[in-house]
């Protein structure tokens, strides 16, 4: 959770990450900078995320986006 923690710094500084379950519904993650999560998400944990995974469940919160990643992971080994 570390890593994704510390990419959404990078990306977006300054937000409670932790805290919060509602990052796209309150547009603390807006579409620019979901695609830029995704593409180092991809990157730091060697998974594709399909279209189809880039919905406001898997990334409203820091907790959704560790559960997607996680899932991924077990499905591409």
């Amino acid at each position: 959770m570390d890593a994704i923690l510390d990419i959404l710094e990078d990306l977006r500084p300054g937000e409670d990450y932790r805290g919060r379950t509602d990052l796209v519904d309150a547009r603390i993650l807006d579409s620019l900078t979901i695609l830029a999560l995704v593409s180092e998400l991809e990157d730091t944990f060697d998974i594709a995320i399909p279209a189809v995974e880039i919905v406001p469940e898997n990334f409203n919160s820091l907790a959704g986006m560790q559960a997607m990643v996680e899932r991924l992971r077990a499905e591409e080994r």
